[in-house]
């Protein structure tokens, strides 16, 4: 890893975190992390001071600890509701501003400004009181990246209503398992999206899934596809909803009342609804945006993910809680080719662009040449979700983006409702690295008793709370308590193996993820990172496979390029001495299979325990979010057809 990033005086002197260091009066971006966790209630009041969060009644306290470390009340007395935190004052200030742009893979362009998004949210909102919608429901929205989803999330929110995402690709049975744990009174849902050029159902895919969920007693419809269906009972559409006369009147939650239910989509048991509050949400992805990822107003942020992933809800009100303009993609981003993200860089000024490492390989696996598209907008490119290999990590930042902009490459989670570790924009940034804890944020890597550890691998943990800190998992406080308290008594333990040296924070994968050869824990990012040296291979996945001598063996997964000449053996074996030489030579892998695709998730996090479960011919678990779950079979016949 030789790639460094460097801040330029204008990061040191103009960014939104050289602001706050000014406020703060400290000198280094290390410095500013210090005295954020020192005293963690003042940090928090005075980042709710540096970006102006209007809270309709003031808090009493910042931070009252008195149920315990695990259940924190954030702005205990406040009132603020989040919706109107980021729509009212910049509907009244900048009212022809945008807020929302949105572009479909035809390239057909829609644009909200905030007076239009404002009143857009009144009338659904007036419209979903009429339907029996109120404070403390759940209501779904099952959407593609559109402004409806927008919209949604808006009106939902400003009913004081527990907003639900949904992944947009989920099966029937998926659906109504969120739907049902939640308790949803209503959709919000779309008969459709386009994807590769091809029509895919929603509304039917709901309406089965509704079979299984009494409680929903209303459907919303947007008609998105050029021949729509028909709707049936219980089911009005968007367009008449949006004639109803606009509804002022937003409810004044409290700052701790329950904002949305973020699931999970774990592979094993049911998925956990994550709780997550007005204040606390919006406080946490408002910093995030405006410190990590110099989001404000008259600048444009694109993430390429799913309203059902927390990207989506995190970019909507961080976004709008600054003032910025949030772009939407709705599609697939290598559609019709791989300089379509480029395109819409250049089409629609876009200052902070969020990939994954796994497109990046994609972008890069496809052509090394740099796009004849104008990219002088781009401030910060943000990735999130799984470890990066430094080849591509350094194309990106260095080859394709002349070294000009920075990668906050930030990890975190949907329970955390945003990031442990964030580097930032005014200090160096090793190739790959997280930089370190984010602000506000007590991490910490640790041993198997507990004890800080430095230069090993290590669990992540974080010592204190935070104001995104999920309020538990719904309906289930065991199932919270053991899941990130019963591990290390008073730290949070978010199931993550870390490291933090003098080069930086890694993470190197969930902790079962993470294999054990001959006794020595390895991640699968340490040995991905080599295979991705190889000229031949376009990306690959490591797996640990049960061994009676070492414990694991390593298995290598690829998929080869398109223009690779080698032969898999020729493959194969530069594959195994270049792990040798680099790792070490007990991780050099027992099997290298070439195969025609991996399986990822549609925000393209590659599924390395569904791999494994293919090996090991066991139950992948839940495959709803995938975007290729017919890989995983693919890969259990070739494996087993070899064996």
């Amino acid at each position: 890893m030789t790639y460094e990033w460097q801040p330029t005086a204008d990061y040191l002197e103009h960014s939104n975190v050289a602001r706050l260091m000014r406020r703060l009066d400290v000198k280094t971006a290390d410095d500013l992390r210090a005295v954020s966790v020192e005293d963690i209630g003042r940090f928090w009041e005075a980042v709710v001071d540096d970006l102006t969060i209007p809270f309709h009644t003031p808090y009493t306290q910042v931070l009252d600890l008195s149920g315990g470390i695990e259940w924190p009340e954030w702005f205990a007395g406040g009132g603020l509701n989040a919706a109107e935190a980021c729509l009212s004052s910049w509907a009244a200030e900048d009212p022809d501003a945008r807020a929302v742009v949105h572009e479909n893979e035809d390239g057909a362009v829609t644009t909200l400004t905030f007076a239009q998004l404002d009143d857009a949210v009144a009338r659904l909102r007036a419209a979903l009181r009429e339907l029996g919608v109120g404070k403390g429901d759940a209501v779904a929205v099952y959407l593609p990246m559109i402004a409806e989803a927008v919209v949604a999330t808006y009106a939902v929110a400003g009913l004081g209503a527990i907003l639900v995402p949904l992944f947009s690709g989920f099966s029937p049975s998926a659906i109504a398992a969120r739907l049902r744990d939640a308790g949803a009174v209503a959709v919000v849902t779309a008969d459709g999206t386009h994807r590769r050029g091809r029509p895919l159902s929603m509304l039917q895919q709901l309406r089965t899934a509704r079979e299984q969920c009494p409680t929903v007693r209303s459907t919303v419809v947007v008609h998105n596809l050029p021949e729509p269906l028909e709707l049936t009972e219980g089911e009005v559409g968007w367009a008449r909803l949006l004639e109803t006369a606009p509804d002022p009147m937003v409810e004044p939650t409290a700052a701790s009342d329950v904002l949305l239910l973020a699931y999970t989509s774990g592979t094993t048991g049911k998925p956990k609804g994550a709780v997550h509050t007005h204040a606390g949400f919006l406080l946490k992805t408002a910093s995030e945006l405006a410190y990590a990822f110099e989001v404000t107003r008259g600048r444009t942020l694109s993430w390429i993910t799913d309203m059902g992933w927390i990207m989506g809800p995190l970019t909507v009100f961080g976004t709008h809680s600054n003032g910025g303009t949030l772009l939407l993609y709705e599609g697939s981003p290598d559609v019709p080719d791989t300089t379509r993200l480029w395109d819409l860089v250049e089409k629609h000024g876009i200052s902070t662009l969020g990939l994954s490492p796994t497109l990046t390989r994609t972008l890069r696996a496809a052509s090394t040449a740099r796009p004849d598209r104008d990219l002088s907008t781009l401030r910060v490119i943000g990735s999130t979700g799984e470890p990066w290999d430094p080849e591509s990590y350094e194309w990106l930042a260095r080859d394709l983006l002349d070294e000009r902009v920075p990668v906050i490459n930030f990890s975190g989670g949907t329970e955390v409702g945003g990031s442990f570790l964030c580097p930032y924009p005014v200090e160096s940034i090793r190739s790959c690295s997280l930089g370190g804890p984010a602000l506000g944020m007590d991490v910490d890597v640790v041993d198997d008793h507990g004890e800080s550890m430095r230069g090993g691998i290590g669990e992540l943990v974080c010592r204190q709370p935070w104001p995104s800190m999920t309020r538990g998992v719904w309906k289930d406080p065991d199932r919270y308590h053991e899941a990130y308290w019963s591990t290390f008594p008073g730290m949070w333990r978010h199931g993550d193996f870390a490291k933090a040296d003098e080069d930086g924070w890694y993470i190197l994968g969930r902790s079962d993820d993470v294999m054990n050869v001959a006794g020595k824990r390895v991640a699968p990012a340490e040995i991905e990172s080599v295979v991705a040296t190889d000229p031949d291979v376009a990306e690959s996945a490591v797996v640990g496979v049960p061994d009676p001598q070492k414990g694991e063996a390593i298995w290598v997964f690829y998929v080869a390029r398109r223009a690779a000449t080698s032969s898999e053996d020729d493959i194969a074996q530069r594959v195994r001495a270049s792990v040798a030489a680099e790792v070490g030579k007990p991780f050099a892998p027992s099997r290298i299979i070439r195969v025609e695709q991996l399986p990822k998730t549609r925000s393209a996090k590659i599924l390395r325990r569904a791999i494994r479960a293919a090996v090991l011919d066991s139950d992948p678990g839940d495959l709803s979010g995938a975007e290729n779950p017919g890989a995983v079979d693919q890969i259990r016949q070739q494996v087993h057809r070899e064996r």
